[in-house]
């Protein structure tokens, strides 16, 4: 069994991690110190992600509605993740991280623009 790196839950919710081939299903458990996924079938599998090593967290926005995927930054790579409650994961996360490390995802329209302007600049 894994040890948990939190000492107090604040969120217990379940979600998919997008990490390798295919979806895992599992539950994530985010409390004072990490953010943690933990995977239902296999215990052995699971992600714990300190606080301090997160980067920045993208989320799926369009207008008011938050989109169920969200992808995790850290400083050993991206981490994506979906769940129905992703409204509540991602407002426990800014509690812990700030308003400054959650952030929309850029649209693909967005993306598009970026790259003319880049071209457009040069």
């Amino acid at each position: 069994m894994v040890q948990s790196l939190n000492k107090t839950a604040e969120l217990t919710t379940q979600g998919i991690s997008y990490l390798g081939m295919g979806a895992k299903y599992g539950h994530f458990l985010i409390g004072d110190q990490a953010f943690e996924f933990f995977n239902e079938n296999n215990v052995a599998d699971y992600i714990q992600i300190p606080w301090a090593n997160v980067k920045a967290v993208y989320a799926q926005v369009s207008k008011k509605h938050i989109g169920r995927r969200f992808r995790v930054t850290t400083d050993s790579g991206n981490f994506d993740f979906s769940a129905k409650e992703s409204g509540k994961v991602l407002k426990v996360m800014r509690e812990h991280l700030g308003d400054q490390k959650v952030l929309r995802q850029p649209t693909l329209w967005r993306s598009v623009l970026a790259r003319f302007k880049k071209r457009k600049d040069v």
